[in-house]
């Protein structure tokens, strides 16, 4: 991994009018939006009027007015003779003068003619928002290099909500020059009347739920969705101590085509591992569960185990071990193809400490010496997600209890080996199991946290939502809105949720349509399931409620998006020990929106970034994507993300802009969409983007630009080397001391419920757990008041 630079604020020589004045948009029939396209009327500082010097970094650079013209007398030639970082680019002035005003949610055709002698060039975006100025949009195109006049042309995704203009040039950052002339932005006319509903009209507004007629065969906790369209089903021993000791460890792959599972021999509990999907289409799998939990001993163990699944074949094989036990770690990949994993319970049952990396190029966890230590605990399933420079974004998403020391979330760059404080997530002790997802595009780099909880106090769990943005110098969380509230049943029958009662075991699944379904969830700690789903859309920061999931969907229960845009939905595992093995499946409502576009070929299924795709489709399309297939647990998908492939458009024919930036789209397969002006998506295609050989070529730190560079939180370094961290043999919010392993009792019961015997056990009968041994002699909740071994008999809630 490359160290992360320290990168100073984008400059721009003409001034950056935070506070532009709102005036009517141009109309679609505006011949060229971009004044001066030619460069041949003068201005001021030796630049051409209506563009500036723009750019940053350690680099030498000069820009030149030059009569070497595609047209007319002058054209811009802009050179970099030496560079460390960053770089330089002539933009179109960020002024109300020149400045081309934009309309949000139309898109807009950008063309120029070029000359580079650098591969190292991009087409790159900027916008005004009406509130918080002028900030870095995207990149959009590569420039290949051309000794003669080229022309390029792409379109730009959806303009976002709140922007009134944008401006946009060529940046050069690597040495070498581009010379650029003849700027062309039209807006693109809508090509679609609008939608005609072909369900009902509740089908249209909400999508609907289906409940598959053949169960889920296994007990899984853990769902990937394979490059083949297939899914793995991770159950390992199911949380059943009984299969457990008889070394029954299972997993199924689900063929969505056909409706079919196979149950596939799986050889040790991977229950409650971390997994994640390799490059070249595998799936990691690491550590699992060592040992099941002892009342009044140990809690739960890791081993240090780890596999490789093959969906070619459909089996396991060992890889070398881990450095530690991880019951519980958290997996990301890195833009280099490599995997980084922390936290979990070590083979001792205390915290792991230990961070472990895998390596693309060496196929193998390596040794502890070679990879950089923080000695920090990260808890369970920790959410951390890459960001665009390449460091790592630890959300305060997690699972059991509280949340890490300090303000819940932080920045981690693995090259400094440093930890910064995040502030603004709300009620961090309370975001147990709660979701966290990378918004659609991941351009954007903006990260949106749902509900969540606390088994440890078992509270009612909330609706507080948060939104980051992780491109500003110094991101905050900031209030989302709250979650819509469902139906939950406390013993009344189901009922509205009332106040601020919210869930947790939240599912996030990102949509081709570019908006976030949430669903699932349940109100306490492996009880009470809410029935809730709604749509976030990103552009409008709200939460719009849709059909509810029929299934409970709390505790071990997951739900992903499948290859046809649909999104599947499994498990709910109760804290008296059953397991929901009914799958559901929610139809989106852009599935009732009329015919599917289809892309009808895909030249190359091989990508490489910075690289320039063609697909040909059966009609116009408004934009098109790569989601990365999900690997999913415990409300828990770091790696899930939304890559917007700028469109460049001929007819049926579509060339696709391929990030340059490994951080942005890891290197692995990814589903290709394309989607229509009404929002509605064809059903994928499997492409594959590499990864480490196409890396000499891209410079990730061009990239950038102004980013999270002015971190305000406390900054923690490497901390005393130690052996693990201690943790409660109650973390997973269970009293072992009753019934068997495979039963939840809860150490805090629900708030409604009081602290008398009677209570608790009528509480414990509503919610089926049956006949309770007492394990030992002790009974810390007081079910057991005749002392008879039995907890909740009659002799114990008869008055005396």
């Amino acid at each position: 991994m490359n160290k992360h630079r320290r990168r100073t604020a984008l400059v721009g020589v003409g001034a950056l009018t935070a506070g532009l004045l709102l005036t009517s948009p141009q109309s679609a029939e505006a011949a060229n939006l971009v004044q001066n396209a030619g460069f041949e009327t003068a201005g001021t500082d030796g630049m051409p009027y209506c563009w500036e010097k723009s750019g940053w970094g350690d680099n030498d650079f000069s820009f030149e007015t030059t009569a070497d013209a595609h047209s007319g007398g002058k054209a811009m030639k802009v050179t970099l003779t030496r560079r460390v970082d960053g770089d330089r680019k002539a933009l179109i002035t960020e002024s109300t003068q020149c400045a081309p005003v934009v309309s949000a949610r139309k898109q807009y055709d950008l063309a120029l003619w070029y000359k580079s002698t650098t591969p190292d060039t991009a087409v790159t975006l900027f916008r005004h928002d009406a509130t918080a100025g002028w900030q870095y949009w995207t990149d959009l195109k590569t420039l290949d290099m051309a000794a003669n006049w080229t022309r390029a042309s792409v379109r730009t995704p959806e303009v976002p909500a709140g922007t009134d203009r944008i401006t946009w040039g060529v940046s050069v950052y690597g040495t070498g020059s581009a010379t650029t002339d003849d700027y062309t932005m039209e807006q693109v006319p809508d090509t679609l009347p609008p939608a005609q509903c072909t369900g009902t009209n509740d089908q249209c507004t909400n999508g609907s739920w289906s409940v598959l007629p053949t169960q889920n065969p296994v007990r899984s906790m853990h769902s990937v969705v394979l490059n083949n369209g297939k899914v793995l089903l991770i159950a390992g021993s199911g949380n059943s101590e009984e299969q457990f000791n008889a070394g029954t460890f299972t997993s199924a792959v689900y063929d969505p085509a056909g409706g079919t599972y196979k149950v596939i021999p799986t050889p040790k509990d991977m229950f409650c591992a971390g997994h994640v999907q390799l490059q070249d289409g595998r799936v990691l799998v690491m550590s699992g569960n060592k040992a099941y939990p002892v009342a009044g001993g140990h809690g739960y163990e890791g081993f240090k185990d780890s596999y490789i699944f093959d969906p070619v074949t459909e089996t396991y094989s060992r890889t070398n071990d881990l450095n530690d036990g991880h019951w519980y770690p958290s997996a990301t990949e890195l833009g280099n193809g490599d995997v980084i994993s922390f936290g979990g319970l070590r083979e001792d049952s205390t915290g792991s400490v230990t961070a472990e990396l895998w390596s693309e190029a060496q196929q193998q966890w390596l040794p502890l010496w070679q990879v950089n230590q923080t000695w920090s605990y990260w808890g369970l399933y920790p959410s951390m997600i890459l960001m665009q420079d390449g460091r790592l974004f630890y959300s305060g998403s997690h699972v059991f209890g509280n949340n890490i020391p300090g303000t819940g979330s932080a920045i981690y760059d693995y090259g400094a080996n440093t930890i910064t404080q995040i502030p603004g997530l709300q009620n961090k002790d309370g975001r147990d199991q709660s979701a966290s997802v990378l918004l659609p595009p991941a351009q954007d780099q903006r990260v949106l946290t749902i509900g969540g909880g606390n088994i440890d106090s078992n509270p009612d769990a909330g609706r507080l939502t948060d939104v980051i943005d992780l491109k500003d110098a110094n991101p905050a969380y900031v209030a989302g809105p709250p979650l819509p509230q469902g139906t939950v049943d406390l013993g009344n029958g189901p009922q509205p949720e009332t106040g601020a009662q919210g869930k947790m075991y939240v599912s996030a699944v990102l949509l081709p349509d570019g908006k976030v379904l949430e669903t699932g969830g349940a109100l306490h700690n492996r009880a009470n399931p809410v029935y809730e789903s709604s749509i976030y859309d990103p552009a409008t920061n709200a939460f719009d409620p849709v059909a509810a999931d029929p299934e409970a969907r709390g505790y071990h229960s997951s739900s992903f998006l499948l290859p046809d845009g649909r999104v599947m939905s499994t498990g709910d595992n109760p804290g008296n020990g059953t397991w929901n093995h009914n799958v559901s499946i929610y139809t989106p409502p852009y599935l009732y929106k009329g015919t599917r576009p289809t892309i009808t070929s895909v030249i190359d299924s091989e990508w490489v970034y910075g690289d320039t795709q063609r697909i040909t489709v059966d009609r116009p399309i408004a934009k098109a994507e790569l989601i990365r297939p999900a690997a999913v647990t415990h409300s828990s998908d770091p790696n899930q993300r939304f890559v917007d492939l700028p469109l460049t458009v001929d007819g049926n024919n579509v060339d696709l802009n391929v990030t340059s930036n490994p951080n942005l789209a890891p290197p692995g397969w990814y589903m290709l969409f394309a989607v229509d002006a009404n929002g509605v998506p064809s059903v994928a295609k499997w492409v594959h983007l590499q990864g480490p050989a196409a890396l000499s070529a891209a410079d990730a730190s061009a990239h950038v630009h102004s980013f999270a560079d002015s971190l305000e939180g406390k900054v923690a370094t490497a901390g005393k080397k130690k052996t693990s961290q201690k943790v409660s043999t109650t973390i997973s919010g269970c009293d072992r001391h009753y019934g068997s392993i495979n039963v939840c009792v809860p150490t805090v019961f629900p708030p409604e419920v009081k602290k008398t015997t009677a209570a608790r056990c009528t509480w414990l009968k509503q919610n089926d757990y049956g006949r309770l041994k007492v394990n030992g002699k002790d009974d810390p909740l007081g079910l057991d008041r005749n002392r008879d071994g039995i907890a909740c008999g009659k002799g114990d809630v008869t008055k005396r």
